[in-house]
C-alpha cells in the first residue's frame, strides 16, 4: 500500500470562526495552530501547507489564567543602548489584542517558510465583526 501525500493544489480549504470570549489563551492558540497546520485533517502532510483558514473574533475578551495579566512581561528592544521596553500581558492586550493573540499563535507554528505561509491563513479581530462573511466560515468548537 502506498502512502498518500497531499498536494497543495488538491486541498479543499475550509474557513472556521473561533470566538475567543473567555477562552484560555494558551489552549486557544494551540488548537488554532493545529488547524492552521492541518493536523486535524486525515490527509495531513508535514511538508505541505494543508491547513484551513481561521478567523478569531473577540480577541480582546481572551482570558489569561492566574496572575499572567499583571506578572508576565513582554520585552522589546529597539537595538539602541537603553532601548529595552517592557509591558505586561495585560497592557499588551489593552493596547492591541489582535497582534497579541497573533503573536502567541505564531509562537506555536514552525519557524520555517512553511510556518510563515501557514500564519497568513490566520485572521484576528478585536471585536465581533469580521469582513470574511463571503467565505461562509463555520463555527469551530473545541
Amino acid at each position: 500500500m502506498r502512502t498518500l501525500s497531499a498536494k497543495e493544489s488538491q486541498i479543499d480549504r475550509k474557513w472556521y470562526v473561533v470566538d475567543a470570549t473567555d477562552q484560555p489563551l494558551g489552549r486557544l492558540a494551540s488548537r488554532v495552530a493545529t488547524v492552521l497546520r492541518g493536523k486535524h485533517r486525515p490527509d495531513y502532510t508535514p511538508h505541505a501547507d494543508v491547513g484551513d483558514f481561521v478567523v478569531i473574533v473577540n480577541a480582546d475578551k481572551v482570558r489569561l489564567t492566574g496572575n499572567k495579566a499583571s506578572k508576565s512581561v513582554h520585552y522589546r528592544h529597539s537595538g539602541t543602548p537603553g532601548g529595552l521596553t517592557t509591558r505586561t500581558y495585560g497592557q499588551e492586550i489593552a493596547a492591541a489584542p489582535d497582534r497579541f493573540v497573533e503573536r502567541v499563535v505564531k509562537g506555536m507554528l514552525p519557524k520555517t517558510s512553511l510556518g510563515r505561509r501557514q500564519l497568513t491563513k490566520l485572521k484576528v479581530y478585536a471585536g465581533a465583526a469580521h469582513p470574511h462573511a463571503a467565505q461562509q466560515p463555520q463555527p469551530f468548537t473545541f
